[in-house]
Parts: structure tokens; C-alpha cells; sequence
């Protein structure tokens, strides 16, 4: 009644049904439908599964509704009518590059664009729908795209001396001057376990030590702590988020005469340098770490991994060498 490679019919379903309902095996109802046993067991498998408005059991109609929905649907994705581009797609994903990387690294091997990276990204949130899991192959796994809402409301109206981002020097904003810090807190899993980071934009190295928790007193000494032995040029603006954990920011630039400045609400990306540190961070301490079960010398090493490893952005300098570059250059003017 058909071949083993088309669509099951509305008819052939209805055979399923009714041989599945008498107790007939899987193997032969396959063979009276000349189909194959792995074939009558999927059928069987993806439309009997029990949904919230569902109790489940097969039913032939509705399995002709689900099969004719998800027809509709991946007749819309290129990655499902080429097999094999959407192995090459996987296959990226799995070394842990982004669609984007995957799209321009085809379209520079085929001389031509196979791809564009939105097309993986509504490909992949659409096998998510189907229960596939393949965000979970995306760099940061996120089961849908877009930024997470927040809730509650800002800092912005009580913190004290606050200057907005847009007061902040323009030789801070190319990233051609050193000097210039972003700060933030790297969080993790267990409650009150954080880690202070301390970026700087222009070399890209970074500082992070572990607080005992996040209250804005101990935030500023600390932060006056990591910078305050370097020269007054290589510590001259530090930018914030709105968390009160910045609240006493004032002190800080008292204590070592920075200036300080703050992004606008819920624009995490305007400090994305720091934001890009936390996330390449956390390949080696990622969000689930325990940090009272991890010797301090995993933590060091996670950020000398981080500081000694070559970037494109500083022509495969790391940002160690970056920083010290920086420093003997702002020395030899003193």
C-alpha cells in the first residue's frame, strides 16, 4: 500500500489503528502495509505521545493533522530538504562554533553563501519545538533567543553622583587609549558565590578576585585594592552596570581617582568587553561550579588561560602582553 519511503496515507493510518488496537505486532502490521517494522514503530511512537491537551494513544486522524503540521513546517527549512548541509551544520555546532562561523566558513569554502546564520538559528528553535535539543549545541545553549526579561525595578534614580556612560570620555569609546575598565560580577549556581571582574577595554586583560559577597562597601575596597598599583594612566575611567553592588562607586574614585560611569538601564551590551570576559570565563568555570569545592588554583588558572591566550582582535597578541605593552609605553612617558 505504498512504499516505505512516502507518507503514510489517512487510510494507512486508520489500518494502523485498527490492526494496533487488536494486539497485532509492530513487525506485522508493517508487513501487511509493506512497510518496514522501524517505520509502523516511529508512526506509532511520535504521535502517540501524551501532551498537555492529550492524554495519549494513537488516533489516525490526529496523527494525519500532526504529520501534515510538521510537512508544513520543515518544507520551510532548507537544513531539512539537504541532508546533507544539515550534517555540516551539526557537525559545526558540535566543534562549538556559532551559525554564524558555520554560514561564513561554507561561504568561504563554496566561493557562494549556502546558508545564512538566521536561517541555522530558525532551524534550530524550530527542532526545539519538535523536541530535538539542538540549542543545546549553540555556544551558550539558550532554549530561545532574544535577552531574558527582567524584572523589578532600576538603581538609576539612587545612586549617588551617577554619570551616565555618555559623559565618559570619547578616547574611552574607540579603544585606542588604555586606562579605561569596565567591572561586573561573574555569578554562579550556589547562592552568594560570585566572582569580581575587573576588564580593561583597550588590551583586553583582565583581573578577578572572589568576594565574600556583593555589598557595595567591600565591592569598592576591593576594586581600589586591584587597581590602585597601577600607574594614574592606566586607571583612568571604570563603567558600571546599575546594581548596588556599585552603589558606593564615589568612594571608589575617591580612593584612587578614577572617574566613574554607568551604562544605561538593562544595556548590559554598552560594557560588552566585560560582558565577552565573563562569557569566555566561563568555559573553564562554568555557572553550576561550586566555588567553595574548587581549589583556588583552578580559579587562577582559568584566568591566566584567559589572559595568555592569543586574540585577533590585538593581532594574535594575548592580553597579557597586551596590558604590559600598554604599561612600559605609559612608563616611559612618566
Amino acid at each position: 500500500m505504498g512504499d516505505d519511503y512516502g507518507q503514510h496515507s489517512l487510510e494507512e493510518r486508520i489500518e494502523i489503528y485498527r490492526l494496533h488496537a487488536a494486539g497485532i505486532s509492530r513487525r506485522s502490521i508493517a508487513v501487511h502495509l509493506g512497510r518496514s517494522a522501524s517505520t509502523i514503530s516511529r508512526e506509532l511512537r511520535r504521535n502517540s505521545v501524551k501532551t498537555k491537551v492529550w492524554p495519549g494513544g494513537y488516533e489516525p486522524v490526529r496523527a494525519q493533522q500532526l504529520a501534515q503540521r510538521r510537512r508544513r513546517w520543515d518544507c520551510c527549512f532548507k537544513l531539512e530538504r539537504q541532508p546533507g548541509l544539515r550534517d555540516r551544520v551539526r557537525d559545526g555546532l558540535a566543534m562549538g562554533w556559532s551559525p554564524e562561523q558555520i554560514a561564513g566558513r561554507l561561504a568561504r569554502e563554496h566561493g557562494r553563501t549556502l546558508i545564512s546564520h538566521e536561517a541555522i538559528y530558525r532551524f534550530i528553535y524550530h527542532r526545539v519545538a519538535q523536541k530535538d535539543y539542538w540549542h543545546r549545541l549553540l555556544p551558550r545553549a539558550k532554549h530561545r533567543r532574544g535577552r531574558y526579561a527582567r524584572q523589578g525595578g532600576s538603581m538609576v534614580d539612587i545612586i549617588k553622583n551617577r554619570r551616565s556612560l555618555r559623559e565618559r570620555p570619547a578616547q574611552a569609546d574607540d579603544r585606542a587609549s588604555p586606562g579605561h575598565w569596565e567591572a561586573d560580577f561573574m555569578l554562579f549556581a550556589q547562592y552568594g558565590q560570585s566572582i569580581l571582574v575587573a576588564h580593561e577595554r583597550t588590551s583586553r586583560f583582565t583581573l578577578i578576585h572572589r568576594l565574600q559577597d556583593r555589598k557595595a562597601e567591600r565591592t569598592a575596597n576591593h576594586l581600589a585594592d586591584m587597581l590602585g598599583s597601577l600607574a594614574p594612566a592606566m586607571r583612568r575611567t571604570i563603567t558600571f552596570d546599575n546594581g548596588p553592588e556599585f552603589a558606593l562607586h564615589h568612594k571608589l574614585a575617591a580612593q584612587i581617582d578614577i572617574q566613574t560611569f554607568f551604562c544605561d538601564v538593562r544595556a548590559p551590551w554598552q560594557k560588552g568587553g566585560i560582558e565577552n570576559a565573563i562569557g569566555r570565563l566561563r568555559r573553564n568555570l562554568p555557572r553550576k561550579t561550586n566555588l567553595d569545592a574548587t581549589d583556588q588554583a583552578i580559579i587562577i588558572n582559568a584566568l591566566q588561560r584567559y589572559n595568555h591566550t592569543p586574540r585577533k582582535c590585538l593581532d594574535f597578541q594575548t592580553p597579557a602582553e597586551a596590558f604590559s605593552r600598554h604599561q612600559s609605553h605609559v612608563a616611559l612617558q612618566t
